[in-house]
């Protein structure tokens, strides 16, 4: 396979309401052709906050997942616009252009920046903290990739997020 060049095509999802900024690296192939976030059907990450949540449906539409979004205050979006890479592997990313996630900051009262895998906390530490001023946290990554996570373990991992989110449920 070769490298190609994408811009990223998801716009950032947020509101005035959101607390947390979950920044993944960078979206996957099926992801890109979903049109939003953690759309590939095997990311844990929307059964994940669906049981932080507590939450009995698993959203699985993009207005469905928006809404779930927004009702708990996650804005999203990645640390990187455009880059190289190959297919879906966070691995094979190089020549990387960062967003500008000040964007969000100015909009919304973000209490805590999460990064999702060590990809992404990477390229946040390297080229958006500077601009930011803000330390991120770094979560284990939903991706399926990241096998060794349990869903139980993520869940143990992902739960400090509720205490940012804003209403307690």
């Amino acid at each position: 396979m070769n490298y190609e060049h994408i811009i990223h095509p998801i716009p950032p999802f947020y509101d005035g309401q959101s607390r947390i900024l979950v920044l993944g690296s960078f979206p996957s192939v099926k992801t890109r052709e979903s049109g939003f976030f953690y759309g590939h059907p095997q990311n844990r990450f929307w059964k994940l906050m669906a049981a932080l949540f507590g939450e009995a449906e698993i959203p699985e539409t993009v207005p469905e997942k928006q809404a779930f979004a927004a009702r708990n205050h996650i804005a999203l979006w990645d640390s990187i616009h455009a880059c190289d890479i190959i297919g879906s592997s966070d691995s094979s990313i190089r020549n990387v252009i960062p967003n500008d996630i000040r964007v969000i900051l100015e909009a919304a009262d973000i209490r805590m920046i999460v990064t999702n895998g060590k990809k992404s906390h990477e390229i946040y530490r390297k080229y958006c903290m500077e601009q930011t001023g803000r330390e991120d946290v770094c979560l284990p990554s939903t991706s399926p990739a990241n096998a060794a996570w349990t869903m139980e373990k993520l869940i143990g991992a992902w739960s400090v997020i509720r205490q940012f989110s804003g209403e307690q449920k």
